[in-house]
């Protein structure tokens, strides 16, 4: 039986009611803004354990975080791509935080001309400090799921972030110098 030859695309009337019905996007059906919503709200609920009780703000919180799991000093720069977060944001934590005395600049040994940042003993105290309870916090917002279920969760992200090529890890991570 022979085939039919290939029509021009947008030629077949079903194509094109097909094309117009997809034209219109539903935002709360779409993956990205749903993953974007679900992070600005996991973030805010995050937030609420280190804002109120230690006056960090979220770019502060993430500076910390990134210097706190790491085990060697990193690059502003370096926080600003792993958090996503731009680099203005993150410079003017890292000044805030310079100024509270929990992280101070340390010079690079590869390169004078660059210096890197890392935790003090004081900002490494409150980065211990606030892990328990974000620890805590996130189980909060993930009682809503059976084990089974957040462990399919941790498996659906981890094909997303294989597919996007995004470190998985922080040995890898740390291997990398990037997320």
């Amino acid at each position: 039986m022979a085939q039919a030859p290939c029509s021009e695309p947008g030629s077949d009337p079903r194509e094109q009611d097909a094309a117009g019905k997809s034209s219109r996007l539903d935002l709360f059906k779409f993956v990205p803004f749903r993953l974007n919503r679900l992070a600005a709200e996991v973030s805010s609920a995050l937030a609420a354990e280190y804002q109120a009780r230690y006056g960090l703000d979220i770019p502060e919180w993430r500076v910390l975080a990134t210097l706190g799991f790491r085990s060697d000093a990193c690059s502003a720069q370096y926080i600003a791509h792993c958090t996503r977060t731009h680099k203005s944001t993150i410079s003017r934590a890292v000044t805030a935080l310079m100024k509270r005395q929990m992280v101070e600049r340390v010079e690079n040994a590869d390169d004078r001309r660059e210096f890197r940042l890392r935790l003090t003993r004081k900002g490494a105290a409150l980065y211990e400090e606030l892990i328990p309870r974000l620890l805590r916090r996130e189980q909060e917002i993930l009682s809503c799921l059976s084990a089974q279920e957040r462990k399919n969760l941790a498996l659906l992200l981890g094909k997303i972030e294989d597919s996007l090529a995004l470190v998985r890890d922080s040995h890898e991570a740390d291997a990398k110098e990037a997320y």
